[in-house]
């Protein structure tokens, strides 16, 4: 077993330096940075995340980057269906003119 040669022998505790004030008396800046809640699609689901032992590093990024991927696409299709029911009732509306 290793020994620690750098320990070196304390006889009593060090006075502190109380020249200057606390660091509480000086104005500070607000911290304005986003807490870590982050504010999904209404229309995603939750997804549930395992606590298990931890992951690798370059398996919790490909899985991160897999769930992005999906919520993406979920975002997409989701999309492209509100597209797809406008364009019908604009084309519904436009038969119903004609008629």
């Amino acid at each position: 077993m290793a020994k620690c040669k750098n320990k070196k022998k304390r006889n009593g505790v060090a006075a502190m330096d109380m020249t200057e004030g606390p660091a509480s008396d000086l104005p500070q800046a607000m911290d304005t940075s986003e807490s870590g809640a982050h504010n999904h699609a209404a229309g995603a689901p939750a997804i549930k995340v395992k606590k298990g032992r931890p992951m690798k590093r370059t398996k919790n990024v490909r899985k991160k980057k897999s769930i992005a991927k999906a919520i993406s696409s979920n975002e997409k299709t989701a999309e492209k269906v509100s597209k797809i029911e406008s364009k019908q009732l604009r084309t519904q509306s436009a038969k119903l003119l004609y008629e």
